[in-house]
């Protein structure tokens, strides 16, 4: 008898994507083992602010659940991306990429251009997610051309009208570009339930009475983690098989991350802590010249 197939979820926003996610990290994870999938990845928009939250819950309940570390960002002159971390260097690829973004603009808000990735992001896999079906095939060949074999392209249907057209589309843009397709949700709640928090938090985020967001609240409650069976209604296999892939070869575990104290502080003949002492004496000297308080007296 086969093996049941365990979906891998690529696209997911927590409650720390602000007025977007209307779920815990730790809900979700929890929902994505009760539903047997084999992995789950948090992309939060330009944030890691979830992610130990969901990694200690994995933890605190040994949830069989792989966890992905990633990020949703949307660049100022492109497309919506994701990234996702392979390995150690793809996390601190990415979390350099978050803090150059988060420095380029205001307080809350966060800047990232096209030339912001023109050495790519090492470590990690890059998805397009689009948003614009006659801009994927320019961006999907803009994306090749910079993350090469780590591209991809997600397909991401919530029951609309237009599905069919639509996947027929983005299959043609993989096919042509050479990118490959998988299957994604963009996951915004754990269970449907939460669909009317999520109108709520779109209302706020447009500054807006709920019922005056008219087109710009979702047009159901699809944006939910959903069964393997339900992924295999909606989606190709092949779709999903590739969604599987990527997650396999994403090994990175915050448990590899250790306090490590950066080396070439001191210089030769002291300790850390003996330059430390040293340069707190030299800076009591040109703070309190030309009488320094008593060591006793500190």
């Amino acid at each position: 008898m086969p093996c049941p197939f365990k979906p891998a979820e690529l696209h997911c926003l927590s409650n720390f994507s602000f007025l977007r996610g209307a779920s815990h990290p730790e809900e979700l994870v929890l929902r994505a083992a009760e539903l047997g999938h084999a992995a789950l990845a948090l992309t939060d928009e330009c944030s890691f602010a979830g992610i130990v939250r969901a990694h200690r819950e994995i933890k605190r309940l040994e949830l069989p659940l792989k966890l992905i570390i990633g990020a949703e960002l949307q660049l100022a002159d492109g497309p919506r991306l994701l990234f996702l971390v392979r390995d150690r260097a793809g996390y601190a690829a990415l979390s350099r990429l978050i803090t150059q973004a988060r420095r380029a603009a205001s307080k809350g808000e966060y800047l990232l251009r096209r030339d912001d990735l023109a050495k790519g992001v090492p470590g990690c896999f890059a998805l397009l997610v689009p948003e614009d079906e006659s801009a994927a095939q320019a961006d999907a060949v803009w994306l090749r051309s910079v993350f090469g074999e780590d591209a991809r392209l997600a397909v991401e249907l919530a029951d609309g009208p237009d599905d069919a057209a639509q996947l027929a589309t983005l299959l043609h843009v993989a096919h042509t570009t050479g990118v490959p397709a998988l299957a994604a949700t963009g996951v915004l709640m754990h269970t449907p339930e939460r669909r009317r928090l999520t109108d709520v938090l779109t209302a706020t985020r447009l500054r807006c009475p709920l019922d005056e967001a008219g087109l710009a609240l979702a047009p159901n409650a699809s944006r939910h983690l959903h069964s393997a069976e339900a992924l295999r209604r909606r989606y190709p296999q092949a779709l999903l098989d590739e969604a599987c892939a990527v997650a396999a070869r994403c090994s990175f575990s915050l448990d590899e991350l250790r306090y490590e104290y950066p080396d070439g502080l001191a210089p030769q003949g002291h300790t850390t802590t003996s330059w430390l002492r040293k340069l707190v004496e030299d800076g009591l000297v040109w703070r309190y010249a030309p009488h320094p308080p008593a060591e006793n007296s500190l």
